[in-house]
């Protein structure tokens, strides 16, 4: 698939939570999936499970590209099962020592820390995140989740269904935050 495609096919995590589950192929990227049909529209109910599956979801692939993170996890609960919803949310897990990509995008997005602990770089500063702890981050800002803690790092992130498609870091931008206050948690 060319690289400015919306769709492409999941293949690239390095772990997923140990469930016995299948994981998803074909699923959509972490940047939209196709637009649901009306005919595809219908009410639908996950049940939660104690190990942080829910019924009826797959856990996903983080992303299709390689390289820059480490050891994440995707549920997508609403935004790639034919719903019609202007948001997709999501459920990220991160084993302990993993972490997402440094980047940036022009869209916003919000998580919220639902299982264990972890750490976001947020606006050139890196917070702790803890039980129902929230981080809105705005466009074009530099950010990285991380779980440098001894167990699992859950959390929802609620983000616009259509959106660009997530960009490294530059050079640049990458210097200043390896000579901020940041400097000590970033990976790559």
């Amino acid at each position: 698939m060319k690289k400015d495609d919306k769709t492409t096919p999941s293949g690239s995590c390095d772990w997923i939570p140990p469930t016995g589950r299948e994981v998803a192929t074909g699923a959509s990227c972490d940047w939209g999936g196709p637009a649901a049909s009306s005919g595809d529209n219908r009410s639908a109910f996950y049940p939660f499970r104690p190990d942080f599956t829910w019924e009826g979801i797959i856990a996903e692939r983080y992303k299709d590209e390689e390289g820059g993170w480490a050891a994440i996890a995707r549920n997508v609960l609403i935004g790639n099962h034919g719903e019609s919803a202007r948001f997709d949310l999501r459920y990220f897990e991160i084993a302990p020592g993993g972490h997402s990509s440094l980047e940036k995008h022009g869209h916003e997005h919000v998580v919220v820390c639902i299982r264990g602990r972890g750490q976001v770089l947020l606006a050139g500063t890196v917070r702790e995140m803890n039980f129902l702890d929230t981080a809105y981050i705005g466009p074009e800002d530099p950010h990285q989740l991380q779980n440098p803690f001894d167990e699992p790092f859950g959390f929802f992130c609620i983000v616009n269904h259509d959106r660009d498609r997530p960009r490294s870091v530059g050079d640049d931008e990458q210097q200043r935050l390896l000579f901020g206050p940041a400097a000590r948690v970033i990976r790559g």
